[in-house]
């Protein structure tokens, strides 16, 4: 029995071999010196010489090869082979459609079976596909089967998921203290989407205890990753002086990095700052040019904010059929300050015809989520009948909800139902602190009513000094 070295094809005798050729008598290395037989090359040169012409024959050659040269064809070879690392590219390539026509079911099938074999990365993957529903009907329980088995595993990116199912009560029952708990390990393996939400549940104390320091840190690692939300978030540790140190100057450069990768917030607390001169010189123009960005993306603050703008010609020529435009745009997401400000508009006919009865309806949603300048203003539309029936108990309702709230106008229409004894019983000395209030925050008539009381000494004792000083704070020019 003879069996030939190059391709191992089995004879009954020493012979040229049918398969490769071979026939021994090139094999220099049964003589003496390699130069014994012109051009023998040896068995080794020629054993690689074969294979190469044979191609790939188990699947980890397939794969190789595949890796090597991009080939779909030689992955789906190695794949069907059954093996794992190729049956994850393959499920990568149809489920984003690289090489292949998007196909989530295909993508679910190759994910299934590397998952299978125990692969955490398939495990991940085909956790992900159930918790979508992409390829599979959706099944939260299956996806964070599966994200258990890869996160066990150690695999990051499950240990996230897993972490993402418990904080948000999916798949299983919420639990915080899970979620953060998960995260941690994530985190702790670099993965910057754990450590970012690692760092909001440090900031809001869900799973852990607060802790603004610790949120910073982990915002801190997440962010130089790149991580959008975790520059985001952690600008406002620097503006706000949370957990860091306050720097308005690191609060911008952060919100510029984020602002570029396109976060909305970013870009409108970013125009805040500009529009303030934090951190960055004072300049409307940049603004307004960051509220715009921000605006276009649907951000409801900064729809509110660029309506300031044209509103007041800061950063753009004025126009207020513009900012009503914009004003509309985030009151209609519910932002209770554009409300409010398109009630204004209405209720002086600035940007759109006047209209007393859209005026109280604006400032009524406002008011409804706790505006107190709407509270005021619909206050008044009540005290004087403008779009509303005049109803001097829900005037006086509104005024007190919008007084408690500090609002200096609401303080001084409170003190006028006191004193008037309108929808309350008059009473001059609850009429005179409501005054004061309003007063000492420089509104001009309620400085003028307080002069009133202490000249004629109602609910205060006469006094005409203090009378003649306010008397003559509310003629100082604002």
């Amino acid at each position: 029995m003879w069996q030939c070295p190059i391709c191992e094809e089995k004879y009954e005798s020493l012979c040229v071999c049918t398969r490769c050729g071979f026939d021994g008598s090139c094999d220099y290395e049964t003589f003496a010196t390699a130069f014994a037989v012109t051009g023998a090359r040896s068995i080794c040169a020629l054993q690689k010489e074969w294979k190469k012409k044979q191609g790939p024959q188990t699947a980890q050659e397939w794969y190789q090869k595949a890796q090597k040269e991009n080939d779909m064809a030689s992955y789906a070879k190695a794949a069907e082979l059954g093996y794992a690392p190729a049956q994850v590219q393959m499920g990568y390539y149809y489920f984003f459609g690289i090489n292949a026509a998007k196909d989530h079911v295909q993508a679910a099938n190759w994910y299934q079976r590397a998952a299978e074999q125990g692969n955490a990365k398939a495990q991940n993957d085909l956790g992900e596909c159930y918790y979508y529903g992409q390829g599979v009907p959706q099944d939260l329980a299956k996806a964070v089967m599966w994200y258990c088995r890869a996160a066990e595993q150690g695999n990051a990116a499950a240990q996230y998921h897993l972490g993402r199912c418990y904080y948000k009560g999916r798949g299983v029952p919420r639990d915080h203290a899970q979620a953060a708990e998960w995260y941690q390990k994530a985190a702790e393996q670099g993965n910057a989407e754990a450590q970012y939400h690692l760092g909001c549940c440090y900031y809001k104390g869900r799973g852990v205890p607060g802790d603004y320091e610790r949120a910073a840190e982990w915002f801190r690692k997440a962010a130089e990753q790149g991580h959008a939300m975790a520059q985001y978030d952690l600008a406002n540790c620097f503006y706000y002086g949370q957990g860091v140190p306050r720097d308005h100057g690191e609060a911008a450069r952060l919100l510029h990095k984020a602002a570029a990768q396109g976060i909305a917030a970013a870009q409108d607390r970013l125009g805040f700052c500009y529009s303030q001169g934090h951190g960055v010189p004072q300049d409307y123009a940049q603004a307004a040019d960051w509220y715009q960005k921000a605006a276009r993306q649907g951000y409801a603050m900064a729809q509110d904010h660029l309506g300031d703008c044209y509103y007041n010609g800061r950063g753009v020529s004025r126009d207020h059929v513009q900012a009503v435009n914009w004003y509309r745009k985030a009151a209609e997401q519910g932002s209770a300050s554009a409300q409010y400000s398109l009630g204004c508009c209405c209720n002086k006919g600035t940007g759109v015809p006047q209209d007393y009865a859209r005026a109280a309806e604006w400032y009524r949603k406002a008011a409804m989520r706790g505006y107190g300048k709407a509270q005021n203003d619909l206050g008044s539309c009540y005290y004087y009948g403008q779009g509303v029936p005049q109803d001097y108990t829900t005037a006086a309702e509104l005024f007190r909800k919008a007084a408690m709230k500090g609002i200096a106008a609401a303080q001084n229409g409170l003190g006028d139902c006191y004193r008037k004894g309108q929808a309350v019983a008059q009473d001059y000395t609850q009429a005179a602190i409501w005054y004061r209030k309003a007063a000492e925050q420089g509104d001009k008539s309620a400085q003028e009513s307080l002069s009133w009381c202490y000249r004629w000494g109602k609910g205060v004792a006469i006094d005409w000094k203090q009378a003649k000083s306010w008397a003559d704070k509310a003629k100082e020019r604002p």
